[in-house]
Formats: structure tokens, sequence, C-alpha cells
């Protein structure tokens, strides 16, 4: 996963790396900009304070891709995660689906609901409602990829009917990255097709058997699909996550240079070997 900003090495220059190591995907964040003024409180820090100056320099995560797209033709492309909701729906389902096509049909879309409330807010949506808000800008971006005259008439989300292209190749798959709760998923088995982890869940294993339960409770077919965020690799985790369900492992990517960023996707290949069809950065 590539934590992008502009002091980085570029999009460009190290999806072409991931790919070349012979791992499976790249994943990339976003946030449009953080208000230095705040109450919400970082989840990893419990405060205003952030964790990394990055959260302020992220790329924007379609254009990011799109340039990935460009220099690669095998590796998984995704986010982990987007913020629709921060997007106008209509221009935000007509870059995804762009991104889809220059890629092949590589795209993933990992969303989120979003723990900073204040940056939701000076997007005009209500913390309450953001759930809301996410699930019909969902079915609103699948009513245009999918429908030759597409309308939609929500709360939060209406068009009358419209015309729209590309089409994505096939159906974008949309991965929730939530805490591993009975309520988010109930929401993923509602709304989406998968879970990706966060940094404070544990218990992966267990927590992704308990998502098929519900998954299967709410009448879906096959099963979700599963992806952890991991930081180092470890061979009894990674065994244990692949018995368990784990579909794909996304570990932090380097980019302070284009020679540290090959020396440790090697390296990282090297550690996920037995479990590459499930490994990924």
């Amino acid at each position: 996963m590539h934590f992008t900003s502009d002091r980085g090495i570029d999009p460009a220059a190290l999806a072409p790396l991931v790919e070349r190591s012979g791992l499976a995907a790249y994943f990339l964040p976003e946030h449009g900009h953080i208000p230095v003024r705040r109450e919400a409180a970082h989840p990893g820090t419990g405060g205003a304070e952030l964790p990394d100056d990055r959260y302020m320099r992220t790329l924007d995560p379609w254009a990011a891709l799109g340039a990935a797209a460009a220099v690669t033709r095998h590796i998984e492309l995704g986010t982990a995660v987007a913020l629709p909701v921060q997007s106008d729906p209509i221009t935000l389902a007509k870059a995804i689906a762009t991104v889809d096509h220059l890629s092949g049909g590589r795209l993933t879309l990992g969303v989120g609901f979003g723990w900073n409330t204040d940056e939701l807010g000076d997007h005009g949506v209500p913390a309450a409602r953001r759930r809301t808000m996410l699930r019909e800008y969902l079915g609103a971006m699948r009513a245009l990829w999918t429908q030759d005259e597409a309308s939609f008439d929500g709360e939060f989300v209406r068009f009358g009917p419209s015309w729209a292209w590309p089409k994505p190749t096939g159906a974008v798959p949309v991965l929730v990255g939530a805490g591993g709760t009975d309520k988010n998923f109930r929401w993923i088995a509602a709304h989406a097709d998968g879970w990706i982890t966060t940094p404070r869940d544990r218990g992966i294993a267990a927590a992704a058997a308990r998502l098929r339960e519900i998954w299967a409770e709410a009448g879906r077919v096959g099963r979700p699909r599963v992806v952890a965020l991991d930081a180092v690799p470890d061979g009894a985790r990674l065994a244990r996550w692949d018995h368990g369900g784990v579909d794909l492992v996304l570990y932090p990517a380097v980019d302070g240079s284009h020679d540290a960023a090959a020396e440790y996707l090697a390296k990282l290949a090297a550690a996920v070997g037995p479990w590459v069809a499930g490994g990924g950065d």
C-alpha cells in the first residue's frame, strides 16, 4: 500500500516496481484536505495530532491510479480507502469508470465512512448520516456504471435519466475499510463486496469467519472478499490468515527513493512468497 505524497516517488515509478516484484496489488488512500482546527480524534493517536504528515499531502487517488494503470498490465489497482461522499457522485463515477477502463478492469474501490468528521463537514456531509450518504453514492454510481439510461432518486443524490460512458469492464468490487464489528459487517453484507481491516483490528481470521456468517444470513451467495492490513510479514500469521479466508494482504510501501523501494519490494516478495496469491503491496 502506497501512502502517496508530493515528497515520495510517484505512482508511475512505484507501481511498475510492485508489478515486477511479483506482488499482486497496488493500493493507495485518499484525503482531500485536513482541517487544521478540528474536533475529530485520529483513531490511531486518540487526539488531534496526526501520526504522519502525509495525511495532508496525499495525491488525488484517481489521477495517481490512472498514472499507475498506464505503466502496469497485471496488478490490481485500488484504494484503501477512498472517501466517496467528499466528491460529486456523478463526477466520481466517471473518474472511477475511466480508471477501470484504462486499466483493463483492474480497479477495486475500497471505501470508508470517514473518521475525520471535520473533513467531512467541509464537504457538507452530516456526520450522523454519512453511512446513508455512502450507501446512496454507491447506488448512484452503480446505476451510472450499469444502466444505459441511469437515474437515481435519493435523499442526497438525485438525477434524471442520463447517459454516461465508459462503463466499467465488469462490476467494480466495493470493499469497506472499517472496524470488524457486526454493525459494519451487516452494512458490508447489504451494500458491498468485502472488508478491508483497520490497523486496530485483531483476531482477523475469527472476524472474517463472522463476516461470512452475516453474509450468508443476508442471503448473499459466494463469500465476501477480505483484505488485511499488515506491517511486517510473519509466516505464522500469514498461514493463519490464509486458512481463515484472507484474500489479500497489504503492506506499507517504502517510497523514499527508487532504489530503496526496489530493495524493499524484493525483500517483501521473498518474505510472502509462499502466500503470493494472497499477498500484495
